[in-house]
């Protein structure tokens, strides 16, 4: 038996994924609702991590800390032993969440009015943070082949990116999609990037959630000359479900720009992170590694299952996703409404997933769905999907 089999009870804690429900999804009453649809897992978090919190706790006086040098030297090791990627310490820069740490960096380095690329469907955050700072977002859309699976179009990029773009957003893994991106895609991203003076603020908190033996490639990685162009945004949070501690970094090896962000940091008031963040970071990065090894493949088989139950429903499609614990559902041939099917599943099925457009018109048709819970949480999931669509 694995210890993600174990269904831990969530509601009445005010976890935003099980109590929050009423309120986003517009309902009189959700407490039979199943939540499959914020990006959280249901388990609990490594036991290292709990303890170093615990005897953290214990000490009593919670006043104003800093990242310990053994934190950020767990992120140097964790780099270079996870993703094969040596990167200096001092090139760290920190932040309550890599959500803030995407609004920083168009704080930073465009202004009001500048544009910026996304790449939909793509993570909500990507189009409402630079609109939020007055910024104006250019889409180009990914493109589907006949596998199913979505591609970067290259040659609108670049059209894109002569728009006088002065920063692309990437997500890397994509969410909503679970894609892995090669280096062949990645170096192009980084050749038009250069050839248009355009910064890359590249996403990859999923970096760690890889599927099936996928290999993780950070872009700052294979950048070359074209590093310094180039901040990073990753964190344990995802990896190790401690999304409540909120800590992230921000990897910019350039110095100049690190300068900016710290700018950008005194004049909002933030300051130093939680006094708790140093010490989740550290245990999970030093000794959360056979726990994130055992949660891979539970994950994937949950994957697996999803896609062998739900694609028996007449026009209900899944590509598997090389990584993330997210799935893209296709429900396009059944030619519904995204209201429509929302409806059901909320109503018939009493299942919460994360509607399609959420992540841009090029979402529609599609929902998501959040696997990261016990086995038997999945199957009532599935039980639920099929309920609400047996008429």
């Amino acid at each position: 038996m694995s210890i993600f089999d174990q269904t831990i009870k969530r509601r009445f804690t005010n976890s935003v994924k099980w109590d929050a429900m009423k309120m986003v999804y517009g309902l009189n009453d959700a407490s039979e609702i199943l939540p499959m649809w914020v990006a959280d897992m249901d388990f609990a978090a490594p036991t290292a991590v709990s303890k170093a919190l615990q005897e953290h706790a214990e000490r009593t006086v919670f006043g104003y800390s800093f990242m310990s040098e053994e934190a950020i030297q767990s992120i140097v090791d964790w780099q270079n032993t996870r993703h094969d990627w040596q990167i200096d310490k001092d090139s760290i820069v920190f932040c309550n969440g890599v959500v803030a740490a995407l609004a920083n960096s168009i704080v930073a380095f465009t202004n009001p009015g500048d544009k910026v690329l996304i790449s939909t469907p793509v993570y909500p955050p990507f189009f409402n943070i630079p609109k939020s700072n007055g910024r104006e977002v250019v889409s180009c859309p990914l493109v589907e082949k006949n596998d199913g699976k979505f591609i970067v179009d290259f040659e609108a990029f670049e059209q894109a990116l002569a728009q006088n773009v002065k920063a692309y957003i990437l997500c890397n893994p994509h969410n909503p999609g679970g894609y892995v991106w090669d280096e062949a895609t990645l170096k192009e991203i980084v050749r038009l990037c250069a050839q248009y003076d355009v910064l890359i603020i590249s996403d990859e908190i999923h970096a760690d959630l890889m599927i099936n033996g996928e290999k993780h490639i950070p872009i700052a990685k294979i950048a070359g000359d074209e590093i310094n162009r180039i901040v990073t945004c990753m964190a344990p949070t995802k990896t190790f479900n401690l999304a409540g501690i909120q800590v992230s970094y921000m990897i910019v090896p350039d110095k100049k720009k690190r300068l900016q962000l710290e700018a950008v940091n005194m004049a909002s008031g933030q300051g130093s992170l939680n006094t708790f963040a140093s010490v989740a970071l550290q245990a999970a990065y030093t000794e959360g590694t056979p726990w994130l090894d055992e949660l891979l493949p539970y994950i994937s088989a949950n994957m697996d299952y999803v896609k062998a139950e739900l694609e028996q429903i007449p026009g209900i499609r899944i590509i598997k996703p090389q990584s993330t614990y997210l799935i893209w559902i296709d429900y396009r041939e059944l030619k519904l409404e995204e209201k429509d099917i929302m409806k059901r599943l909320l109503e018939i099925g009493q299942l919460a997933l994360e509607p399609g457009t959420k992540y841009g018109e090029e979402g529609r048709g599609f929902l998501r769905m959040n696997v990261a819970c016990s086995f038997e949480t999945v199957r009532d999931g599935v039980e639920r999907f099929k309920k609400a669509f047996e008429q």
